[in-house]
Parts: structure tokens; sequence; C-alpha cells
């Protein structure tokens, strides 16, 4: 390892532990909005997440997430990603009782009727109960796709990418079902839009 490359690990590791800092002293605050502070709470997360069960793959940016077949609030089972959709999919994992996970609701709601049948597709994952779900989508309707799953090791949010079990957590995936970005914490109103459109690098 040349000087140069351990002052740049030596710069990566100051920068993490400085955003974990933040986070504990002052709070999640504007950091969180920013792809630096993203990828570097994910970062730490993913670093300090238990080990998932044998056989299941925690994707990387960049990576294809494996399809899995979900049970629908509505209708029969789904995949995600869903290989027929061809373009991209926002997938929010969320539960009912996640406080931020209801707070964006409604933003990704209008997120959604703003794509119309040609833009990207959104898909929530409750990891809850069927009858939670179904009472909370009763007093907050969202009209795109809510699919169910079981928390866990192995769970669908581990495998999009969030091995730490962070709610509410948002993947990005192209329509090839590779992962482009990913957020942890809720979006604000607003945010939504200018985040999906900027795609990144993985």
């Amino acid at each position: 390892m040349n000087g140069s490359t351990k002052v740049v690990l030596v710069a990566l590791a100051a920068g993490t532990l400085g955003v974990v800092a933040a986070l504990a002293t002052r709070g999640p605050g504007p950091l969180l909005g920013t792809e630096i502070g993203q990828r570097a709470v994910q970062g730490v997360l993913t670093a300090t997440a238990p080990a998932v069960p044998d056989g299941v793959v925690v994707p990387k940016r960049g990576e294809v997430v494996a399809p899995i077949t979900l049970e629908s609030l509505a209708g029969p089972p789904a995949p995600v990603p869903d290989p027929s959709a061809a373009r991209p999919t926002l997938v929010n994992l969320w539960a009912s009782w996640c406080g931020p996970c209801i707070e964006e609701m409604p933003e990704l709601q209008r997120f959604h009727a703003a794509q119309g049948a040609n833009g990207v597709q959104v898909v929530g994952i409750a990891l809850d109960d069927r009858a939670a779900v179904e009472d909370f989508l009763g007093r907050i309707p969202v009209d795109y796709r809510i699919l169910l799953d079981a928390p866990g090791p192995a769970d669908a949010g581990v495998r999009m990418g969030n091995p730490a079990g962070v709610l509410p957590y948002t993947a990005l995936l192209d329509a090839q079902g590779r992962l482009l970005k990913q957020k942890i914490g809720p979006f604000a109103h607003g945010e939504i839009d200018g985040w999906a459109a900027q795609r990144g690098d993985p």
C-alpha cells in the first residue's frame, strides 16, 4: 500500500467517524439528505449488521438484486424486482409501527401518482403483520402496490441491500433489477423527485 492510498483510507475512515459522531450528538438533520452522508451511514450499518443466513445475498450498488416473490396485499404474489416491468422500480420498506415510515407515505404516494404508466414504479414492502397493514392503510390509503414480508435476518429489506434492518429504507432499481441507489430514513416533502432522477455511480 503506497502513501497516497493510506492517506485516502485514513481520510475515509475519519469522514465516516465524523458522520457517526454527528448522528450521535445532533441527530440525522440534513446529513441523511446527502449522498455522502447516506453512503457513510450505510457503510457503518452494514459493517455492524448481524450475519445473514447462508445463501442469502445482500446486493451492493451496481449489482442485480435476485428476485423474490412476496405475498401481495391485493392480488396474487408478486416478484420484486419484476422482470416484466421494463422500467425502474423504487422499493420502499416500511412497517405500520414505524413513525418515520408513516410520515413519508404521502410523499411516496405523490411521487407514484406523478409517474404515470411509464415512469418509476413504486412498490411498498411492509415488514409487518397483514392485519396491522390493512388497518393502517384503511386510515392512510395509498394506491401503489403493497407487498408483505415477515421481518427477520433474510427478509426483503436484507435482500434489497439493508442487512441492518433500519426502517424506512428505500432502494432504487433500474429496469434490469440493478441496485442504483439506497436511502435510509424518510423522504422530506419534494425530495424524492430529485433523488430518483439522480441515479448516481455505484
